[in-house]
């Protein structure tokens, strides 16, 4: 992707433009595109900046890594208050998927972890590479999944969402497409979701109409966030979230 002109759109972020499609980049590849929370509302405000001025989005990552998920270290020393902004800046990623009316494909290079795995379920599509993989390890730190996908995970999933979250599931590019969880596999994901969103915005095509009636509702993912959100303050409160990612942060040393 050299050929494409990147400019920076926030902390950690680039934008660049190739024909109708815009391409947000986490570019933190030092910290596997980590997030930190001064990116979250960078990276939502990215997403919808760049939906009102291009015909479709591709959401990827700098390197081996569309993205470690939370940025733990820069989280440690939150109170209830930041932790539940924390919380919503996450959540406000979804938000900013589903609300833009133009399609919105993630390319997933490299590892997907936690939060950011979630917020690819909100998009419209999603492109693995062979090295691909999405992790899920909430349950398994004390802290408890957000992005609304305690409803988008069943309904790409069904009944076998509870176990994957349970299990802290990692879940390799092979089974992730047989899941639904991938759309397909490419080797480069993110020229693959160019192509697809190219395609997808040709002149005559009826995609804003289909991405209105067959996306989320978007009552139930509000819905969904909210209950995430009183989950979220309960294992913060209780000491499990703060004790979760303690022991994680130790064991990454």
């Amino acid at each position: 992707m050299n050929e494409l002109n990147w400019q920076p759109a926030g902390e950690h972020l680039v934008v660049a433009h190739t024909g109708d499609v815009g391409v947000v980049r986490l570019d933190r590849p030092d910290k596997l595109n980590a997030l930190s929370p001064a990116m979250l509302p960078d990276l939502a405000a990215a997403i919808r900046a760049t939906a009102d001025v291009a015909r479709g989005v591709v959401l990827t990552g700098t390197g081996r890594a569309f993205s470690a998920g939370d940025d733990l270290d820069a989280t440690a020393d939150l109170d209830r208050d930041g932790f539940e902004l924390l919380i919503d800046g996450f959540q406000d990623l979804t938000r900013a998927v589903l609300d833009v009316d133009v399609p919105v494909v993630a390319a997933i290079n490299g590892l997907a972890v936690g939060g950011a795995a979630e917020l690819t379920l909100a998009c419209d599509a999603r492109i693995g590479q062979p090295d691909t993989f999405l992790l899920f390890p909430e349950n398994g730190l004390g802290l408890t999944i957000s992005n609304g996908s305690t409803y988008l995970l069943p309904r790409v999933l069904g009944a076998r969402a509870l176990p994957l979250i349970l299990d802290a599931g990692r879940v390799e590019a092979d089974e992730a497409l047989r899941l639904g969880l991938l759309t397909f596999i490419a080797h480069d994901a993110v020229a693959a979701a160019i192509d697809l969103v190219s395609r997808w915005v040709a002149d005559g095509t009826a995609t804003r109409w289909h991405l209105q009636l067959m996306r989320p509702d978007r009552a139930a993912v509000e819905a969904a966030m909210a209950r995430e959100v009183d989950a979220s303050r309960a294992v913060f409160e209780a000491g499990i979230a703060t004790a979760g990612a303690d022991a994680f942060r130790q064991r990454a040393r």
